[in-house]
């Protein structure tokens, strides 16, 4: 569900002391699609919003949901946005968030 190995990456990239703002900035923009999604996907933009999904959660080691968002941004760009899981994505998003930040700070300690 998490790479945490990506985790650990990226806050030796950007340091410790700016590692908790890089993750609140995640969870903002990235709740804020999430929260348009749930009233309804627009298809003219779901391959937009599924591709700055994917890549914001590979940043942050959100491995499942980014797969997720890869495979509906495929369909999307083939036309076939009404196949889309919104659901699962969003479902995807709430549980590894979840887990996410309630082992972070033990899992980038260790």
């Amino acid at each position: 569900m998490i790479d945490w190995s990506r985790v650990i990456e990226l806050r030796a990239e950007v340091g410790a002391e700016d590692f908790d703002e890089v993750i609140e900035l995640f969870l903002e923009e990235v709740g804020e699609v999430i929260d348009r999604l749930q009233q309804g996907p627009d298809p003219e933009n779901l391959e937009q919003d599924l591709h700055f999904l994917k890549g914001s959660a590979l940043s942050l080691g959100f491995k499942t949901f980014s797969v997720l968002c890869q495979d509906g941004e495929r369909k999307s760009a083939q036309g076939l946005a009404e196949t889309v899981n919104v659901e699962q994505i969003v479902t995807e998003f709430d549980a590894s968030k979840t887990v996410f930040l309630s082992e972070v700070k033990q899992r980038i300690a260790a």
